[in-house]
């Protein structure tokens, strides 16, 4: 088959660059990409640039190339780039892309660049796909009529979903379904080989509590904080360290009011490496999100056999059974976090190595490379054959 992957860049993640280098053995793979800037290239893949964004001359000479020796699309683009009609240009430098092509599947990878489906003309064979993560199915639709009216409309003109976790499926259907549409549930594939594995299960004095992740809201890191303040009030010694966030003042002022200095560290953002230090030297790894597909990070804790507390938010209840392979508490109830939390550390060591291998299990079973990459091709052919 031929393979379009298109999420508006050459960048693409590394779950998806996974992806990428399993299908390119047996299919023809093509990325598209406005972001022409790459450090390396995945071997036999074909990667097509569609304009960088950071460069004009560059910009209009990637069009230039693309249009050929067709006078009459020069013409056009030249009058394009007079009256400052850039957003034509990107969509027409994709659909000259899509026409050498021919692709049989072009599979868009985040919602976001869904709208240069809105006036592609796609060739007679050619199918749609559409991954379905996070925010922008679990929440940006249903907060903004705009966006909501928009994916109705475009998810009607696609051919197939990959949602990444059953509640995003979920989500999904509540802005458009049918008894014809294709939607397969497709976990992230990992390479495990990099990640080192715990051998301690005796808590530490205090007991180390760590969270991964970018300074937003939606990771509710104040949440994470109140229990730490009500564990600290019933006599609990603990330690909390939130790696990636540096220098907040909302949340450095509410550890100050807590009274909560020695018992919470902010790290900066570090290597995938030190991430993966932290969690050997941790005894607990929270996730406090309102939202979230499943948290990449999650799925390497439990390889990494550290314990993982999260809330029951998105997919997460994909990949955590409470009690069985980590634990599960609502969003937005500190209360609730750290009478878990409380009770993880009452845990027997004979116990701890149980759900630990478990979760362990768990994870190498559902979240493997080659599972995702199968799958992924599964989905390809049902939608392709499809009438």
């Amino acid at each position: 088959m031929k393979i379009v992957i298109f999420d508006g860049s050459f960048k693409t993640t590394t779950f998806i660059n996974r992806l990428i280098k399993g299908l390119s053995l047996k299919h023809e793979v093509f990325v598209l990409g406005f972001n022409e800037n790459i450090e390396s290239k995945i071997a036999g893949v074909h990667y097509i640039g569609l304009g960088p964004n950071t460069s004009k001359i560059k910009f209009i000479f990637r069009s230039i190339k693309l249009r050929g020796l067709n006078f009459m699309k020069h013409f056009k683009l030249a009058i394009q780039l007079l009256k400052g009609l850039k957003r034509e240009i990107l969509e027409d430098n994709f659909q000259l892309a899509i026409d050498d092509i021919q692709p049989d599947i072009i599979h868009f990878q985040w919602v976001s660049v869904l709208f240069y489906l809105e006036n592609l003309k796609l060739p007679k064979c050619t199918k749609t796909i559409l991954s379905q993560r996070g925010f922008h199915i679990n929440v940006r639709p249903f907060v903004n009529l705009d966006n909501m009216l928009f994916l109705k409309d475009a998810f009607q003109k696609l051919d197939g979903f990959h949602s990444v976790s059953k509640a995003i499926q979920k989500k999904s259907n509540e802005i458009y379904t049918s008894p014809s549409k294709i939607d397969h549930v497709i976990y992230s594939g990992f390479d495990y080989k990099h990640i080192p594995v715990r051998e301690n299960t005796i808590f530490s004095k205090p007991i180390r509590i760590i969270s991964v992740g970018r300074n937003h809201w939606i990771k509710d890191y104040r949440s994470a904080i109140n229990a730490i303040y009500l564990l600290k009030n019933r006599g609990l010694n603990c330690h909390y360290t939130i790696i990636g966030v540096q220098k907040d003042e909302e949340l450095l002022f509410l550890v100050s009011e807590l009274g909560l200095q020695k018992e919470i560290t902010f790290s900066p953002r570090v290597t995938q490496e030190e991430v993966y230090n932290q969690m050997l030297e941790a005894d607990l790894f929270i996730l406090p999100s309102v939202e979230e597909g499943i948290a990449n990070v999650c799925i390497e804790a439990m390889f990494c056999k550290l314990l993982v507390l999260s809330t029951n938010c998105g997919g997460m209840s994909d990949l955590i059974e409470d009690g069985i392979t980590g634990f599960l508490v609502p969003t937005r109830a500190p209360d609730l976090m750290a009478q878990k939390i409380e009770n993880i550390m009452q845990l027997s060591n004979d116990k701890i190595s149980e759900i630990t291998m478990y979760a362990r299990d768990k994870v190498k079973q559902q979240h493997n490379s080659l599972k995702m990459i199968n799958d992924m091709e599964s989905l390809y052919k049902e939608v392709y054959e499809r009438n």
